[in-house]
């Protein structure tokens, strides 16, 4: 039992040390029944006090040409630290989902290409602070311009 927990304070260092973070899944990983409609879920990491996080964040696109942008609903999850990001962009055109997130004085961001069948996890890019304008731009570029995810 000792080992057990000497182990689980391992890996809960390592993760404070590697300092807030977001993590991506399908609607499901939440475990929450009110996520069932949300376009992709996310848990904070490295966060003490998950409760405290701050959440925001936008739908990012290009429709017929033109760039929009869409608040995000994000919704706490009844586990701390967990959200659920419902879609409020059109379906229509190419989207990026940008997160931001601080907690105590950590900041956290991400860019999550939206493909034809939701999320594209393997696209997606996280950073300590809130995505640049460039970085947006960027992951919507590449979806525009032949790399449909």
């Amino acid at each position: 039992m000792f080992r057990l927990g000497m182990a689980f304070c391992a890996v809960a260092s390592l993760a404070l040390a590697e300092g807030f973070t977001f993590t991506i899944a399908s609607p499901v990983a939440s475990q929450d029944f009110r996520s069932k409609t949300a376009a992709f879920v996310f848990r904070t990491e490295g966060c003490a006090d998950p409760a405290k996080s701050q959440i925001s964040g936008t739908a990012e696109g290009i429709v017929k040409g033109a760039r929009r942008s869409v608040p995000l609903k994000v919704d706490a999850m009844s586990r701390p630290g967990v959200y659920a990001v419902y879609q409020t962009w059109s379906a229509e055109g190419e989207w990026v989902v940008n997160l931001k997130g601080t907690c105590t004085s950590e900041n956290a961001g991400a860019v999550i290409p939206i493909g034809p069948k939701g999320f594209v996890r393997e696209s997606s890019k996280f950073f300590p602070r809130p995505a640049t304008a460039a970085e947006i731009e960027a992951a919507l570029k590449a979806l525009t311009h032949g790399g449909k995810q």
